[in-house]
Formats: structure tokens, C-alpha cells, sequence
């Protein structure tokens, strides 16, 4: 359960947060692609949408709770991407908010470091997923990038890659239909691979995502390899210089 917040006691109630004046206007196009883009009004939250509209994602940006449930309510985002630090009633409950008034919308949780482990909590496997803060752009257009594509299938909660599943409600992982046992952290390194497959992560993102305290490339190599005895070596493939990559 998050901790309530500093100012709000309780998670409030859906109807904590009326409906405002300020919905975004989706445009017309034929597939919904819009990205409901929930941050504080910064600078550097104005940076973010610059770099993610130059990547192509198809944001349309909110900088307060009310306004978010605003556009969650009328906008009929296909993502959300939500900060649990954002001006308004309740941020830690808009994110329980959000999840009632829109349970089939898959949202990325940006947080800091300190508060990850209680967002963990409220997160649904087969849904949501998160970024810490600090975050690079890239990673954020990525996330978004996996979500939507899962969006279609995400009346199941189990992922695939090639012959690998991970059933993310029971913790299940599987190889060619047969059961892999892991290890707490061998599991949270390969929802971190699975996060973007084909693509290279670098293993700085790795220890940051798996690892509560600082982790070395040492240390992440390691893991590396005891994931690749389980799972079979040829699924995890090494980028000299840059990372690995998860194959099907």
C-alpha cells in the first residue's frame, strides 16, 4: 500500500477529484496512440515532451492531478505516464485514482528512488510499469513503445519472447513450457530485459532498476550469467560496450 501523503492522509476517494475544465482534446486519428504525459511544470518536464514529440510518441501533457484526471476521464489516453510527485489533492492516490477510472489503461509510474518500493506495490504486472528519477528519455520512449504494443493483449498477464513466458501475476517463468525457477533478483533482471526486447540495455539501467543500493558491472555481469544458465545463453546476448539484449 503507498504511505499516505504529507498532506492528505488517506488515498481519497475517486470523487476527491472532480472533474475539471481542462480536458485535453484528443486528435482524430484511426489508431490511439495518445500518451496522457503526467509531470510537474518544469523546464525540464518541457524538455521531456520536446525530445519524446521529436521521437515520434504522440503526448499530450498535464502538469497537475486534477488536470490528469481530467484527461484521463475525457481524453481516452492510450498510455499513461504518470509522476507520483504531481501538484495536486493526493499524488500518491491519484495513482490508485487512476487505476479505478481507468483499469484497462496501462500506465508508466515515473518516482523517485526512495518511494520505489511502495509504488512496486501498487503496480499491476501485466499493466504498469515505472521509471526512477532521474530518467533518460530514451528509456521513457522506450517504455511507452513496450506498453503500447502489449496494449492489445493485455487481457492476459503473461509475457513472451520467443519460447520464453513470464506469468508477472503468480511470479511464473518458463522455457519452451517448462518451469524456470529464479532467484528474487534473477526474476526483477529479466522483467527489466523483457521491458524493451531487442533492444540494448545498459547494465547502469540494470543495477538502478534491480538493485536498491548501487550495484557494479561486476556485479551485474554476474547475475547476467546465472539468468543465462536458466533461461539458455543464446536468449541473452552481449553488446560489447553498450549492454545486453533479450532475444527470441
Amino acid at each position: 500500500m503507498l504511505p499516505a501523503a504529507r498532506h492528505g492522509g488517506a488515498i481519497p476517494p475517486v470523487s476527491a477529484y472532480p472533474a475539471g475544465s481542462r480536458a485535453f482534446a484528443p486528435p482524430h486519428d484511426s489508431v490511439n496512440d495518445r500518451v496522457l504525459l503526467a509531470l510537474p511544470a518544469t523546464a525540464a518536464s518541457a524538455s521531456v515532451v520536446r525530445s519524446l514529440r521529436a521521437e515520434g510518441v504522440n503526448v499530450s501533457p498535464v502538469s497537475d492531478g486534477i488536470a490528469a484526471l481530467d484527461a484521463v476521464r475525457h481524453g481516452d489516453p492510450a498510455l499513461i505516464v504518470l509522476d507520483v510527485e504531481l501538484p495536486g489533492p493526493d499524488p500518491v492516490g491519484l495513482l490508485a485514482t487512476v487505476h479505478v477510472e481507468a483499469p484497462e489503461v496501462p500506465v508508466v509510474v515515473v518516482t523517485p528512488r526512495e518511494r520505489r518500493a511502495a509504488v512496486l506495490a501498487q503496480l499491476r504486472g501485466d499493466r504498469d510499469d515505472y521509471v526512477l528519477r532521474p530518467f533518460a528519455v530514451d528509456e521513457l520512449a522506450a517504455r511507452i513503445r513496450f506498453r503500447l504494443r502489449l496494449a492489445p493483449e493485455l487481457d492476459t498477464s503473461v509475457l513472451r519472447q520467443g519460447e520464453l513466458t513470464v506469468d508477472t501475476e503468480f511470479g511464473e517463468v518458463a522455457v519452451d513450457g517448462r518451469p524456470i525457477s529464479l532467484s528474487p533478483t534473477e526474476y526483477a533482471l529479466l522483467m527489466a530485459l523483457m521491458t524493451t526486447p531487442g533492444e540494448v540495455v545498459a547494465p547502469a539501467r540494470l543495477a538502478r532498476e534491480v538493485w536498491s543500493e548501487p550495484a557494479s558491472p561486476n556485479l551485474v555481469q554476474v547475475y547476467i550469467s546465472y539468468l543465462r544458465r536458466k533461461i539458455g545463453s543464446e536468449r541473452i546476448r552481449t553488446v560489447r560496450g553498450e549492454g545486453y539484449v533479450l532475444e527470441a
